[in-house]
């Protein structure tokens, strides 16, 4: 992703509010699911989020001293956003849209971490995008498992249930 018109305050800006944003609908998702297993899977993957979302905020006080981050509705950065819609969308579209989410956080963090001429930094932001694409994997083998469920329209507890 091509970043180098952006500023680096407002692509920590957009860092930051882009996982906070996911933690909470995968928080959001996992209270709506009662598979098990997956509402654990959502947990997870809340909780990952969550940790980006901490180690963001302290390079952009690093970066920024005695600046307070301050969370835009929009972020100058268009990132793909997860919906969670009513009862009768079908899980599999939900995790579609999560799906490009982590791949356009892959892909943003792929292009920050080109803004910093610190190793250290430069690699665990380019770690951050790896696991980005870890949680696309997790994401995209939960979508192939709810389609097939969906396809049968089978619903059985603590197996598979849409949000």
């Amino acid at each position: 992703m091509e970043l180098q018109t952006y500023d680096l305050k407002d692509l920590l800006i957009t860092a930051l509010k882009a996982e906070t944003e996911a933690a909470k609908v995968y928080r959001d998702l996992a209270s709506r699911v009662e598979n098990a297993m997956l509402k654990d899977k959502l947990g997870f993957l809340a909780s990952e989020e969550e940790k980006h979302r901490g180690y963001f905020e302290v390079q952009f006080r690093q970066d920024f001293p005695g600046q307070d981050p301050c969370l835009p509705a929009k972020t100058a950065v268009p990132l793909p956003e997860v919906t969670l819609a009513g009862e009768d969308t079908p899980l599999s579209r939900v995790l579609e849209q999560a799906m490009a989410a982590e791949q356009a956080a892959y892909d943003f963090y792929r292009g920050l971490a080109g803004r910093y001429a610190d190793e250290a930094t430069r690699n665990m932001i380019f770690y951050i995008a790896s696991m980005e694409m870890g949680h696309y994997r997790l994401l995209e083998i939960e979508k192939k498992n709810a389609e097939e469920f969906e396809a049968f329209n089978v619903s059985w507890p603590d197996i598979h249930v849409g949000p």
